[in-house]
């Protein structure tokens, strides 16, 4: 019995020996696992806002719940709201889906914002002829900080931000922070040298078969990309999101507050049912929203409503069009210097946009003074000054005061010689006496006396 209890015990121990050497070497050597599933891609294309925001987290929410393996996001951005950046920037840190940001397609830019969400990504990928840099910050009227202690303190919070991301994404954390510091930027291939971007990829293609086999840290714990083969699924905004990231373009904000203040200008000086000012006050308000999505300059703002302001004092004056030529150039200049970048440079609204504008408002606003001042040249139809020179039939003699019938209605009239006119002659208008007309002969005859025989002979 002791013999088969110590066989017994010596089969467990061997097996338990056996059984140890795989586990131990495990845990020993590290093995890293590797992290497959589906590839799905997104566009990040605009003003960092809080629609990019919610777009952002809604993706990274989607892989995870569909078990994705890879997310990439094709980023093209000028940059924008420091809020918004942070709080994608820590959706992309506490996404168990690894990500890809790939700053594409050629000629476009990862500016301000849009460098901290590059370094936040798993994999900070490029395509040839993109940028990236360029992030110190500005306040929201497009400004420096009033104060130079606030603005050190808001620079060196930024920067120590963007260092913590390089630093976790084993990047130039140096580099990174002289972004925020000096606004520095880089090209694609000076930031790949630099160790600031981890891969150069001029297409989908070429991006999948670089980050395959590339280990990066997830929440922690490092892994290897290993996406799946085949096309990428493709998620896009909704109505809501596309809608609310298209009135925060700056062409879009700088149409909405130019249309928005001339048709309040419009039925401030012509009430008409309140169509054009409510009309108005919605455009406005719109563009007001696209102002707080993007950095804007107050100087822009005066020159647009001093724009409008000068264009309309010309049509109502009747000038001779300089006042107009002065509007239009108010208004060009608003909108070249109506958005600033955080990162110090100027954030123009397209030069299209500022030249069709300021085209349809220039011809607009001319042909109305045309008609303007062609119409002073006209004889007035209506009123007083219309009924000056027109016939009148007399309907109760003038001797030398009766009543005449004149556009179908009865006045008052005196005869401005003095001459007698009797029931049935035409006389023509002369002009007013208050509420008289004053006439001369037409087929009456001018003398007195030869009236009052004519008159005793009937």
């Amino acid at each position: 019995m002791r013999f088969r209890t110590r066989m017994k015990v010596a089969v467990l121990l061997l097996a338990l020996l056996l059984l140890a050497p795989p586990a131990i070497s495990a845990a020993a050597t590290g093995t890293i696992l590797s992290v497959e599933g589906k590839v799905f891609t997104a566009v990040l294309e605009g003003t960092v806002g809080v629609s990019m925001e919610n777009f952002v987290t809604g993706v990274l929410a989607r892989a995870e719940a569909e078990k994705g393996g890879l997310v990439v996001f094709r980023m093209d951005t000028p940059g924008g709201l420091v809020s918004s950046m942070r709080a994608i920037t820590a959706a992309l840190l506490e996404s168990p889906v690894p990500v890809v940001v790939w700053v594409s397609p050629q000629g476009a830019r990862a500016a301000s914002a849009g460098a901290f969400i590059l370094q936040a990504a798993h994999v900070a990928a490029m395509a040839p002829g993109t940028n990236v840099g360029a992030a110190q910050p500005v306040m929201a009227s497009g400004q420096d900080a009033p104060d130079k202690d606030m603005k050190l303190k808001i620079t060196n919070d930024l920067a120590a931000h963007i260092r913590s991301l390089a630093q976790l994404r084993k990047r130039n954390p140096d580099l990174a922070e002289r972004m925020v510091t000096h606004s520095v930027s880089l090209t694609s291939e000076e930031a790949l040298a630099e160790g600031v971007a981890d891969l150069l990829a001029p297409d989908m293609e070429s991006l999948l078969l670089g980050v395959r086999g590339r280990r990066v840290l997830v929440k922690g714990e490092e892994k290897i990309l290993a996406p799946e083969s085949g096309t990428p699924a493709e998620i896009s905004m909704t109505s809501r999101e596309k809608a609310l990231q298209f009135i925060s373009s700056p062409d879009i904000a700088y149409l909405l507050l130019t249309a928005g203040v001339l048709m309040i200008v419009l039925e401030v000086m012509s009430p008409g049912g309140f169509v054009l000012g409510t009309s108005g006050a919605v455009m406005v308000l719109l563009g007001a929203f696209g102002l707080r999505m993007l950095p804007f300059n107050w100087a822009g703002i005066v020159l647009l409503v001093a724009g409008i302001g000068v264009l309309v004092l010309d049509l109502m004056v009747g000038g001779i069009g300089i006042l107009s030529i002065f509007g239009l150039a108010a208004l060009v200049t608003g909108g070249l210097i109506l958005f600033r970048a955080p990162g110090g440079e100027l954030l123009n609204v397209s030069m299209s946009v500022i030249g069709g504008m300021s085209l349809a408002l220039g011809l607009f606003f001319l042909g109305a003074l045309f008609l303007v001042v062609r119409s002073f040249r006209k004889k007035a139809v209506s009123g007083r000054e219309g009924m000056e020179g027109k016939k009148a039939v007399v309907v109760e003699d003038l001797r030398p005061e009766g009543l005449v019938r004149c556009h179908g209605e009865i006045w008052k009239a005196r005869s401005s010689s003095g001459a007698f006119f009797v029931k049935g002659d035409e006389v023509r208008v002369a002009g007013f006496e208050g509420i008289v007309l004053v006439v001369h002969g037409e087929s009456g005859s001018a003398n007195p006396a030869e009236d009052t025989h004519k008159a005793k002979e009937e």
